[in-house]
């Protein structure tokens, strides 16, 4: 039972009872301010040409009908012209028993629409690190939440396999790496291939030193270093599918996707679909000629392709170089061409960090220009970067924070904290290792995801495991207790599948009104790629939960019925904790 639409149709009934035929548009409802006893506050002032009256004796008279007629509307009041309604405590029992006969509570029906979301996007020269942490769990956030409101989700990765960065890893392990190889040195194989990306940087900057000092100016010295001469000769060698240049890059390639695999495990998560940039670079071209064609693009004297958009106050957009080889926007038109067709899309969001923000602004200009329609429904969900106490990361120079290292030190503290707090006791280590990967997890997870996206984040690792305030651990322990409740009744062989008519408390109303929000959350967030909003969610229940638990007995409740009522509601919220999380990607512990 939806109480919005309910309050709606009680309205409705009344406005035309009273006065005739209402335009829908008319009738504004929303939901009563906290400082005003109300469930929902229907605005008069757009009825009072129909009324012919005040704003005050409108909705006096409307609530007095409503009140009169719907006995779930038990009673109102009038601030100026905004009538706030009361539902009665017998409609909130009556919901309450609804949405604990419902399966699946929260997710909606099938909308028959199919979005395809890409995020993760690494660079096969350097492991995941801080940064893709957010992406990726942003990304599969919201994927999570995209299919809670019925669509049809194809997750997907791009990964970036080639071009000069994966050169410089390739080259310097050539060249420093005296065949070393993740099982001969017992690195994972993405750190292994990183290693060599920043030993590249190292001696690059030692070369461009020397040929300074020997009175070269520094950008000349960038460009003509050995080394990056060397690079740009193994990129050239690669695209003309040179064998031994080929077979370096496979074998790297295959340890970079070997390493990154277990970094996704461990971060809980996957994709239906990975796409390699060495196989989709080349997709654009023929959407190149097809701009030239209709006079969308122009040549400049050097054979370029560019497309002009001062007009539409951005500038001039190369979309192919002079020599015919392709840049990323040219990969970029013709991967969402053949995603569209070869899926029949109806969305597609790529979620890419905000330093993007200009080139798919441009991306969804250009297919525009070309025709294509569905370039309105790409949606480029940019993000903050994310930085630590100490500042921001350089991948070049190895300071980056590992998403593998990470994940283990969060865990590990999750370990040392739950040890000081006594939340493992009673725990086999098993169960405690189990225990503490979920909450060093959820805390990263929480942290992250409880901030809107387009926000620069601080990260504190510390922070973020208090089991106290508004963190993942909180919520974790806060559906543990419930869990730990709902154990000792069934060891009691407490029954609280029926319950009976019983008095609910002013806590119990407003946990109802809680939990029946949890679909019009999960819709608003689906509509605004927003994780933040059911983190929020969570966090108020969780809270609202441990007030009451705090206030009122469960288990020791002498009435049955009560007893039976309370064992239910804990038991509904301890399920819509779990909902609510596991469209965080984060789980939810039995036992702490």
């Amino acid at each position: 039972m939806n109480a919005e639409n309910f309050v709606l149709q009680a309205v409705t009934a009344s406005v035309e009872a009273l006065y005739g035929a209402v335009d829908k548009s008319q009738l504004q409802l929303q939901k009563t301010r906290k400082e005003f006893e109300g469930d929902f506050t229907l605005v008069t002032f757009p009825l009072l040409k129909l009324s012919r009256k005040l704003p005050e004796a409108t909705a006096n008279e409307i609530g007095e009908h409503i009140v009169a007629n719907t006995p779930q509307i038990s009673s109102f009041n009038v601030i100026k012209g905004f009538l706030n309604l009361v539902l009665a405590p017998a409609f909130w029992a009556e919901c309450f028993k609804e949405i604990a006969a419902t399966e699946n509570y929260g997710d909606a029906a099938p909308s028959g629409r199919t979005i395809m979301i890409e995020y993760s996007s690494p660079n096969t020269n350097k492991p995941l690190h801080l940064g893709h942490i957010r992406n990726n769990l942003l990304g599969y956030s919201v994927a999570q939440i995209l299919k809670a409101n019925g669509h049809n989700v194809i997750k997907v990765n791009l990964v970036n396999d080639r071009g000069i960065h994966i050169c410089k890893s390739m080259l310097a392990w050539q060249l420093y790496g005296e065949g070393e190889t993740p099982a001969s040195s017992g690195m994972k194989g993405d750190h292994l291939v990183g290693k060599y990306y920043v030993e590249f940087d190292k001696h690059y900057k030692a070369q461009i030193k020397e040929l300074v000092a020997e009175g070269m100016s520094e950008d000349e010295a960038k460009k003509k270093a050995p080394i990056m001469l060397q690079a740009q000769e193994m990129l050239r060698k690669w695209e003309a599918k040179d064998k031994e240049v080929y077979d370096l890059w496979q074998t790297m390639n295959g340890w970079v996707y070997d390493g990154f695999d277990v970094t996704y495990k461990a971060l809980g998560v996957d994709f239906d679909k990975v796409y390699y940039e060495s196989q989709t670079y080349l997709l654009g071209k023929s959407l190149v000629q097809e701009g030239l064609d209709k006079g969308v693009f122009f040549r400049k004297e050097d054979n370029s392709v560019w497309i002009d958009l001062t007009a539409d106050g951005l500038d001039q957009k190369l979309l192919l170089r002079g020599d015919g080889t392709s840049v990323y926007m040219t990969q970029d038109l013709g991967t969402a061409l053949s995603r569209f067709e070869e899926n029949k899309l109806d969305d597609m969001i790529y979620v890419v960090g905000n330093e993007q923000n200009y080139h798919f602004q441009v991306l969804k200009l250009v297919l525009k220009k070309l025709g294509y329609e569905w370039s309105d429904n790409i949606y480029h969900l940019s993000y903050g970067m994310v930085e630590l106490p100490e500042g921001k990361m350089k991948s070049r120079e190895g300071t980056v924070v590992d998403a593998d290292d990470l994940i283990a030190d969060m865990v590990s503290t999750a370990r040392e904290m739950s040890d000081e707090l006594g939340k493992l006791e009673g725990c086999s280590e098993e169960e405690a290792a189990n225990v503490c990967r979920m909450v060093g997890l959820g805390a990263l997870k929480y942290f992250i995801l409880k901030v809107d996206p387009k926000k620069t984040m601080l990260f504190d690792p510390r922070e973020s495991i208090d089991f106290n305030g508004n963190t993942g651990p909180f919520i974790q322990y806060t559906h543990a207790r419930i869990c730990s409740v709902l154990r000792k009744a069934a060891e009691a062989g407490i029954d609280y599948s029926s319950c009976g008519e019983v008095e609910l408390l002013a806590e119990e109303i407003e946990l109802i009104k809680s939990l029946a929000e949890l679909p019009a959350v999960v819709a608003a967030a689906g509509e605004n790629f927003a994780p933040s909003m059911i983190a929020a969610y969570a966090y108020e229940l969780a809270k609202s939960f441990n007030g009451y638990y705090h206030d009122h007995s469960i288990l020791r409740e002498e009435n049955e019925a009560k007893r039976a009522m309370r064992l239910q509601l804990a038991s509904v919220v301890a399920q819509v904790i779990r909902k609510s999380m596991s469209l965080l990607g984060i789980e939810v512990p039995e036992r702490m």
